[in-house]
Parts: structure tokens; sequence; C-alpha cells
């Protein structure tokens, strides 16, 4: 599956600094406005702990983790919706996405100028970058009610009512992902708007505990009346950490307290955030961790690894990952009776560990 978190914000909030310690990439991040201009893409894998106790028990030739592709997208200024700055540009890479991480500043430093002017605020700029995709969104909608309203019969109709509703609440400064409409227009709306994308909000915080801690007071309540996450990040102290080596790594953790980097917390936030979970194949060549949406057919998950699979798909056999570990293999699980063979409308759980049959 093709996963994409484009990273957002104002010029100069974080947005590089925080790409380049995800993807371990050396991509400018200068304190100038527009320092990035084309998109910065990066792999990362996403951590996951029962990868390593996997592998302890089967020993493979090689370990494959679930991917996220960042992409780091240019800054955005006011009046994007209408082509200002990069506006076009960054709406067209923003569209491709499946999920949006909105990085905003929460720290002060004189060598970093802060591009909304004044004094730092984070709500200020929430809504500077939640107002440009608003627009850009109503555009959207107006232009496909356009279309629509060309050729009226019930099925246009029903759409027409739909876009009309979204127009209305657009207007009011509401996002498409929070209205009622959503879940029962999924299919037409996911695919059209930017707004209708989930959203985690980073808080690019300091060392400053007090002005973090009156700064994320203040945004906290903000972000759940959006149906949103929040999750706060050093994102210079990242970049620095993650460029260490592993033993000054775990020394640096151990001296703060840190049980692991925040990077991970953001890769796995970002991973839940679009609906995903994990199912494993588990062998002595290979173990290897799969990306499947929550509420996945056991066939549709067998099509993941191969069309094949999906199309000749006789059974599944499954072994929930804890009575895999406690029964220390599949071997010893199948003795326990904890191995299950399921059908095609069998839905996935996380951590099942699978091995399909088929016939073509």
């Amino acid at each position: 599956m093709s996963l994409r978190c484009g990273i957002v914000g104002l010029p100069n909030a974080g947005k590089s600094t925080i790409f380049n310690a995800l993807t371990h990439s050396n991509v400018a991040a200068e304190n100038y406005p527009f320092c990035t201009i084309k998109p910065n893409f990066g792999i990362v894998k996403v951590p996951d702990f029962r990868l390593g106790k996997l592998t302890k028990l089967v020993n493979p030739e090689r370990v494959i983790h679930a991917n996220i592709e960042f992409i780091d997208i240019a800054g955005l200024v006011p009046g994007a919706s209408k082509g200002d700055g990069l506006g076009n540009q960054f709406l067209s890479h923003i569209r491709e996405t499946n999920a949006i991480l909105n990085v905003f500043r929460c720290f002060e430093n004189i060598n970093v100028p802060y591009s909304n002017g004044g004094n730092i605020n984070p709500i200020s700029d929430i809504e500077i970058i939640e107002t440009e995709l608003i627009l850009a969104d109503i555009q959207t909608a107006e232009r496909m009610l356009f279309r629509f309203n060309k050729i009226r019969n019930q099925e246009n109709s029903n759409i027409i009512k739909v876009l009309e509703t979204c127009i209305d609440n657009l207007n009011i400064g509401k996002s498409i992902r929070t209205l009622d409409i959503f879940s029962k227009n999924y299919s037409l709306l996911s695919s059209a708007f930017i707004t209708a994308k989930p959203i985690l909000y980073i808080a690019n915080v300091d060392d400053n505990a007090s002005l973090n801690k009156k700064l994320l007071n203040e945004i906290d309540s903000f972000v759940k009346k959006r149906q949103s996450g929040l999750i706060k990040i050093n994102a210079s102290l990242e970049s620095e950490i993650v460029n260490l080596t592993n033993e000054d790594r775990l020394f640096i953790a151990m001296e703060m307290g840190i049980q692991e980097p925040a990077l991970n917390h953001l890769i796995r936030f970002a991973f839940n955030l679009l609906g995903l979970q994990t199912y494993f194949t588990v062998g002595n060549k290979e173990v290897r961790a799969w990306t499947i949406p929550i509420n996945t057919t056991a066939s549709r998950a067998a099509g993941i690894i191969h069309s094949d699979f999906e199309r000749g798909f006789i059974r599944a056999q499954t072994i929930s990952y804890k009575d895999f570990i406690e029964f220390k293999g599949e071997i010893g699980a199948k003795k326990a009776g904890k191995l299950r063979l399921e059908g095609k409308e069998y839905l996935v759980n996380d951590g099942d560990i699978m091995h399909f049959l088929f016939n073509i």
C-alpha cells in the first residue's frame, strides 16, 4: 500500500527539521521562508517491538517492517488558496497524501524569525493553515457542484445535496472530516477534499517548560474539537539524537528519562491515524509486517501479498501474536489448539500471524 503523510506548516515551523530526523535525511532546513520549494520524500520504518520478538523465536534470514512515506511540503502563507507564495504547488502536493501532519511552532528563538509576526501564537498558525485548506476545498466543491448541476438525475441530485451541505459547512470553517455526512459519503468526499484527510497536530517545542505548558494548554481543547490528535516534539533535540551512535543515544535517553524517541510515537501515531493495522507472515526466510486497513477480510489481506492469493483464496491458517509468543512459535501454538482456519470473510486482527492457502 502507498501510505503518504504530508508535513505542512508555516515557514520556520520546523517541518524540514522533523523530516530530517524522521528520515535520517539532510535536506535544507534554513531560517528563511520557502527554504523548501520542491517536496522532499522519505520512507520510514514503522517501529514495532513485535517484530523483534518474532525474530528471536524464528531467527529468519531477513526482517521487513511496515513503511510510511513522509513528504516535506513547502511552507504555507496566507493567500495560498489564491496562489500566493507557493500555494498552488503546496495544495497540489498535499492532495496526493493520505494524511496531514500540521507542524506549528511552540518555541522562541531570536535567530529563527517567526513568520506570523509578534508573539508565538500556535492557534493562529493552525488557523492560517486550516483556512487556506478550507478555501481550497470550497473552490473544489463549487467546481464539482457546477459539473453535477449540468446533468440532473436522481443520483446527481443526491450528490448535489451533499456538496451543498459541504459548502455551507466549509463557509463557517468546518472541515469535511468533522461532518456527520462524511462517513456516509466517504468514497465521494475522501478522494476530493483536502480537509477530509485525517490530521495530526505536531507542537514543535523546546526546553522552555513554562512556555511549552502555557501554549500546549491553549491548544489542547482546540485540537480536541477538531477530532484530531496532538503530539509534541523537540525537533531540534530529536534531529541531534538521531545522528548519535546507538551507545550515545542510549546514554542521552537514560539521562533524560526517555523510554524511546518521540519520533517513534509520531510514526506509530501517523500509522494509526490512517486507520491501519499490521499482520505478519513468519518463516525461516522472512518475518514480515504487512499493512492493511482495519476491518480487512482475510482474502483482501492475502491480496496485499499477491493478487493470485486473493483470487484463489481457500483459507488462512491464523495464530494470534499473543498465542504465537506464549507457545513459542507455530508448532507450540498448534499443539495448544491455537491455530485457527479462517475463511475469506474473516476480519483480520492486528498482530495476526497468517499463512494463506490458495489454488489458481
